[in-house]
């Protein structure tokens, strides 16, 4: 089958990740339907390592699944000819061998890139920072500046020494800017994200969910980076007018939180359709794990328990959540960022699973093996209207598109938790609810 010139040079390219060129003889061999050698492992992916599967329990298959969008004979931006795509459609092993976790993931030659992360002192980020070093990133953590010098959970991480590690502040454009600066890719997660406090100050969720993904968008664009992955919520759905939730489900602000954060994803995409920004948007539903704040249902009764406390303080028991572990959800906003299908959309990531929090508590009282009366505490239930009752991933797209799964289920991940928490007890403060 005979390639056109640009088609020989990004098969030279693609098969040479690992290191290895390809010479005019070895395109035309793979051209020819011949195997391949190995590269000898993941490829590098536009900046992220992609790996052909994570082992562990996958997730259950919920019960909607939305059909793959249909998309046209292109990899990443270089067209090719019907008849090659319809080779790299049929041949998908030999896609795998060149690196690919699925065709619609890219690869790219380049030496892995240097990544800033917001937000990388927090729960998710500071395990996001961690993933992306091990998959041979330069990583730039931007951390929120205190006179404390704490950088949060980085302070911490084994990773520490690995990470170039910057103060400021996401409601700062010059900061901002300064961090942008040099970086081929940004994860942004740095946000206001307690609902409770977002009663008290709904201010300050504008300032610094909507203005401070303004800046990340703004020096992103002015200074060329190829990609941008801005964090959402599955708040933004509100409570679920029909389950499991799919990206097409309506957005529904019933907080001021999930305002901020409808605000935020919208004007990214509006970056992305205005200015041609490479902007994605990771849409996880609830996350939990090891760093996980007091504010965060599972740590508040986990901890509780873990004190032996004779009454456990809780809000209402009776909203339904699909629950990812912290890894997977890292692993997911890693997969998406390298997703050249997912540009200029929100992608769902959970497990499609339901979990009540009543649920949830009886799990921890197995795992801790202490067990106290229930207190209803009016100041953790939310106003009538805003609490959000059901909130179950449809996770087709992601699930279809690319190779993720999830690889940690939620009894184990309990488990591991719940050790965590037992180590760290003395940094959370059982008796008191934290907003």
């Amino acid at each position: 089958m005979a390639l056109t010139g640009t088609e020989s040079t990004w098969l030279s390219e693609t098969f040479s990740g690992g290191g290895a060129t390809l010479d005019a003889a070895e395109v035309a061999t793979v051209a020819a339907g011949a195997s391949m050698p190995s590269t000898g492992g993941a490829l590098a992916t536009d900046g992220v390592c992609l790996e052909a599967g994570t082992g562990g329990t996958a997730a259950q298959p919920s019960r909607h699944r939305e059909e793959p969008h249909s998309r046209p004979d292109f990899i990443g931006t270089r067209e090719l000819s019907s008849e090659w795509g319809k080779l790299l459609r049929a041949e998908p092993e030999r896609t795998r061998r060149a690196g690919f976790s699925s065709p619609n993931e890219r690869a790219s030659t380049a030496a892995m890139s240097k990544v800033l992360v917001t937000g990388a002192g927090g729960f998710i980020g500071s395990h996001l920072c961690e993933q992306l070093l091990a998959r041979g990133h330069e990583v730039r953590a931007l951390v929120r500046y205190n006179g404390r010098g704490s950088q949060g959970w980085l302070d911490t991480s084994a990773a520490r020494d690995r990470l170039e590690i910057v103060p400021g502040d996401i409601r700062d454009f010059d900061s901002v800017s300064r961090a942008v600066a040099g970086c081929a890719e940004v994860f942004h997660l740095a946000a206001l994200i307690g609902i409770p406090y977002s009663y008290e100050s709904p201010l300050a969720y504008v300032r610094t969910n909507v203005e401070g993904t303004y800046n990340v968008l703004e020096a992103a664009r002015r200074s060329d980076v190829r990609r941008v992955l801005i964090t959402s919520t599955s708040e933004v759905y509100g409570t679920a007018i029909y389950t499991p939730i799919d990206e097409a489900h309506p957005l529904q602000p019933q907080s001021p939180y999930s305002a901020s954060k409808i605000g935020a994803d919208q004007l990214a995409l509006s970056y992305q359709m205005s200015f041609g920004l490479p902007v994605v948007v990771a849409r996880p539903f609830n996350t939990y794990g090891p760093r996980q704040s007091a504010r965060a249902i599972i740590p508040s009764l986990a901890t509780q328990l873990l004190s032996r406390r004779s009454r456990i303080d809780v809000g209402s028991l009776d909203p339904v959540r699909d629950l990812t572990f912290v890894e997977d959800t890292a692993s997911a906003m890693i997969t998406i960022a390298a997703t050249d299908a997912f540009l200029g959309r929100a992608v769902n990531v959970g497990t499609g699973e339901a979990i009540s929090i009543r649920e949830i508590y009886e799990r921890l009282v197995a795992i801790t093996g202490h067990q106290a009366e229930l207190h209803q505490d009016p100041a953790r239930i939310r106003p009538q209207s805003s609490e959000v009752m059901r909130l179950i991933s449809n996770n087709g797209v992601l699930r279809n598109t690319t190779s993720w799964t999830s690889s940690v289920n939620i009894d184990a991940g309990l488990v591991r938790t719940v050790d965590w928490l037992r180590d760290n007890l003395d940094r959370y403060r059982p008796e008191r609810y934290t907003v």
